[in-house]
């Protein structure tokens, strides 16, 4: 095997596989990445059994054969060039050698033959949908996707398909974000769900770009599959019955709070700056032109602010983790951002929209 290639052509597609690339792998090869010329193109791959990306780059000069070596040290190598140096790469089964100008580096290679695929996916549906609402799906959720839950359905973002629309929701237990958009699927009789896993949640946000350009996403029984231009990328679904979400959104919250986003955003940062670190609790004092936000620690100090805002509903004080109202804050387009809130033991809920896109966040409270 053998090709040239431009530095700045190589490194972007190297330094999006080696996202998944797990620093520390039981099996060798899952450290390395896998080259394989053909027919005047390179393709990359690399996986963790969970995930896999391929990306293609067209290529002149070139040999046909596949190699694997060490994604890290190809990284670093090809991140340490000249941008605009040309490289050369030979190899076999046991060496590979990168050339460029007076540098040279040799490496031990794997069989590009023990390198693992996933199987190949018989698509039960397809749709396609543009990156940007695909993106902006996933943007508006990812953040309440829960971390190593025991729950292992909540360690990702849930995708509902069918019934006119596209929506995502990710939910850790304590928080819930949904996004909405309307889209036909012409394929898919009837509602569906998938639970795409979290590091794939992340690894896809990444890939995706703020534009039209269409994705074209196949769904089989283990796998989801995202076709971007020159690149591929497929993650093993989690096999599990998402929570019935629609429960937890509050349908009957009357209390309205309407207030200044920055304002608020501020605020809570710097009081949260004395707030308990293990709960991470503020306190929301309501009233009718003013919102008084406090937090205590265990040092017995304490922080407050007080800031204008229309209220209307019953005076009452109200304990929410500052963190997730900050996230949500951070997500929210709007000025004015409006909660729904009922007594201090019901959770808030922060609706917005955003060009054609309908999100819904419900925060539950802490114990004052």
């Amino acid at each position: 095997m053998r090709f040239t290639i431009r530095q700045e052509a190589l490194v972007r597609p190297l330094q999006m596989i080696g996202g998944i690339i797990e620093k520390r792998q039981a099996n060798p090869i899952l450290s390395n990445i896998l080259l394989r010329v053909s027919s005047q193109q390179l393709s990359i791959t690399g996986t963790d059994l969970e995930i896999e990306m391929i990306t293609h780059i067209s290529i002149n000069n070139s040999q046909p054969g596949a190699i694997t070596l060490s994604a890290r040290k190809m990284i670093d190598i090809c991140r340490s060039l000249p941008a605009e140096a040309e490289i050369t790469i030979k190899g076999d089964e046991n060496r590979a050698i990168i050339h460029c100008g007076r540098s040279r580096f040799t490496l031990s290679t794997l069989p590009s033959e023990q390198y693992p695929e996933l199987d190949q996916l018989s698509a039960a549906a397809e749709f396609s949908i543009s990156q940007r609402s695909l993106k902006q799906l996933i943007d508006n959720t990812m953040f309440s996707m829960a971390q190593q839950d025991v729950r292992y359905f909540l360690n990702g973002v849930c995708l509902e398909l069918g019934g006119g629309h596209l929506r995502a929701i990710a939910t850790d237990g304590h928080r819930l974000a949904l996004c909405s958009i309307p889209h036909e699927q012409a394929n898919i009789t009837q509602e569906q769900q998938l639970i795409i896993p979290r590091k794939a949640v992340v690894e896809l946000s990444r890939l995706l770009v703020d534009t039209e350009k269409p994705v074209s996403v196949r769904i089989g029984n283990n796998h989801i599959k995202f076709m971007l231009p020159s690149l591929v990328f497929t993650a093993k679904l989690i096999d599990g019955q998402f929570p019935a979400y629609q429960r937890v959104i509050p349908v009957d919250n009357t209390n309205e709070l309407v207030i200044d986003r920055v304002q608020f955003f501020q605020a809570l940062k710097r009081t949260s700056i004395l707030s308990n670190e293990k709960l991470r609790s503020v306190r929301l004092g309501l009233s009718r032109e003013l919102l008084r936000i406090a937090a205590y620690n265990q040092e017995q100090e304490e922080a407050e602010e007080e800031i204008p805002a229309e209220y209307r509903g019953e005076e009452q004080e109200i304990g929410f983790n500052v963190s997730y109202l900050l996230d949500v804050l951070q997500i929210v387009p709007d000025q004015q951002v409006k909660m729904l809130l009922g007594d201090a033991n019901s959770s808030c809920l922060i609706n917005t929209t955003l060009e054609g896109a309908e999100s819904s966040y419900v925060i539950m409270p802490v114990r004052l």
